[in-house]
């Protein structure tokens, strides 16, 4: 069965939302952002 363009596009908001609200958890973890900066570095 053929999803509507509508509702189509309401789940790929709704997973867009999903994702941003995940990384912006991510990021409120202050481990996450030092684990991060040192894999940065690593790569230099």
């Amino acid at each position: 069965m053929k999803l509507k363009s509508h509702t189509r596009h309401a789940l790929a908001w709704a997973a867009a939302l999903v994702l941003l609200l995940a990384v912006f958890a991510l990021y409120t973890r202050p481990d996450f952002l030092v684990t991060l900066a040192d894999q940065l570095w690593a790569c230099f």
